[in-house]
């Protein structure tokens, strides 16, 4: 048979997590492939990067369900069903898709907080159905998908993450833009002195001939600007020009639009930027593939 795609994979997949008890993704895959009926073939099937099609369309069924929180993460590479996920099983839907789960609020927030948040995963690609958009505009465009998804789950994976842990991700991607001299330096100034709304002091060069102040938080609501007044008046009481509020979660537009009307620069690092940065400077993230784009070298042909 075909490999099914990963809208066909969400119910079944939730259905072998039915006991509630934690499994490993690689071993659901496996079972899967049985309940599917896959031949061997089917399932060493490959995408142009080298991973294996049908492990590739169940994690993207899993990452869908698990934004409308029918399944959890209880630890890497393992997976549990949610209270919600069992109510819903207990309903007996014949399937699961992408216009089932926008009965969910998360699930909808999810897919409106980046207009560039992938709808559909990586396969062996088709023939378009227009001519509209060169090969160049589609690879870009399919960048931008995978580059969002991976913003996602690294915003993800910080919110979960422990608060210390965090204080060393932000000097990991501080010393990485160039920031604060050494990571060593860097990391006797931050979470250091929690003074007055001030977690830490970093150098604006390797010389030191400026500093910002840095507070870094990992908060889950969304940060008004009472939090953003409070940080302002911490960096006035130290007669500072220059301060960085970073959080995993967002700004209220109020919150934004006090930051920019300050005399001082106060800069708002949200969740989303954070997680843009890491993967701009190599933070947390490491390289699956490469492809290099060749055009032909005119000069060359001209030659004698």
């Amino acid at each position: 048979m075909a490999i099914p795609d990963y809208q066909a994979c969400m119910l079944p997949l939730m259905k072998r997590l039915a006991d509630g008890q934690e499994r490993k993704l690689s071993d659901l895959v496996a079972e899967l492939g049985s309940d599917f009926g896959l031949a061997e073939d089917e399932l060493s099937q490959l995408l142009p990067s080298g991973a294996p099609i049908f492990a590739n369309r169940v994690a993207w069924a899993r990452l869908h369900v698990k934004k409308a929180k029918l399944l959890d993460a209880p630890k890497r590479g393992f997976l549990q069903i949610t209270e919600r996920g069992q109510k819903i099983l207990s309903e007996g839907h014949e399937r699961i898709d992408t216009k089932f789960l926008e009965r969910f609020p998360e699930y909808v927030a999810f897919k409106q907080r980046d207009s560039t948040v992938v709808a559909e995963p990586l396969s062996v690609p088709s023939p378009p159905s227009t001519l509209s958009s060169t090969p160049f505009e589609m690879l870009e465009d399919a960048y931008s998908r995978i580059r969002s998804e991976l913003a996602n789950e690294l915003l993800e994976t910080l919110q979960k993450g422990d608060p210390k842990r965090f204080e060393q991700i932000v000097i990991d991607v501080l010393v990485a833009m160039g920031y604060g001299g050494s990571r060593v330096d860097a990391g006797k100034a931050i979470g250091k002195t929690g003074d007055e709304g001030i977690d830490g002091i970093i150098k604006e060069d390797r010389l030191g001939l400026g500093v910002i102040y840095i507070q870094a938080k990992r908060w889950d609501q969304i940060i008004g600007r009472p939090e953003v007044q409070k940080f302002a008046g911490a960096l006035a009481g130290r007669h500072a020009t220059k301060g960085v509020l970073i959080t995993t979660s967002s700004f209220s537009k109020e919150a934004l639009s006090y930051a920019s009307a300050l005399a001082i620069k106060v800069v708002l690092l949200d969740g989303f930027a954070l997680a843009n940065l890491m993967i701009d400077h190599g933070v947390g993230v490491t390289t699956e593939s490469v492809y290099e784009i060749k055009r032909i070298d005119s000069d060359y042909f001209e030659l004698p």
